[in-house]
């Protein structure tokens, strides 16, 4: 097996597995830092429940009123998140295992 594909391998997992762990929280971050309510408020200006509702609806497209996904949308994408992370680590590491089985098998 070639260096250059166990780093291949070795990186996707970890991308992988660190979306899985921690990338709702990132986008929440992303959506609190550079997100705006519906109202036109900064979402970082806001706290509590109105912050974590704004940033929601900030990640669905906006709010249902403005024509976004609005807090339901926004809750697909935090779910969806750790599911695509793990397909990814787990594609990262059927293919580090494809190309150490392919490397076996042209030296037998």
């Amino acid at each position: 097996m070639k260096t250059k594909d166990k780093i291949k391998s070795g990186i996707g997992a970890a991308a992988g597995t660190a979306t899985a762990v921690g990338g709702q929280a990132a986008a929440m971050g992303i959506a609190t830092t550079f997100g705006t309510a519906s109202t036109g408020t900064a979402i970082s200006t806001l706290s509590g429940a109105a912050a974590t509702n704004a940033a929601t609806a900030w990640l669905g497209g906006g709010a249902l009123a403005a024509g976004g996904g609005g807090m339901a949308a926004g809750a697909t994408v935090l779910a969806a998140i750790p599911v695509v992370g793990g397909i990814a680590a787990v594609g990262a590491i059927g293919y580090g295992i494809y190309k150490y089985r392919k490397s076996k098998n042209r030296k037998l």
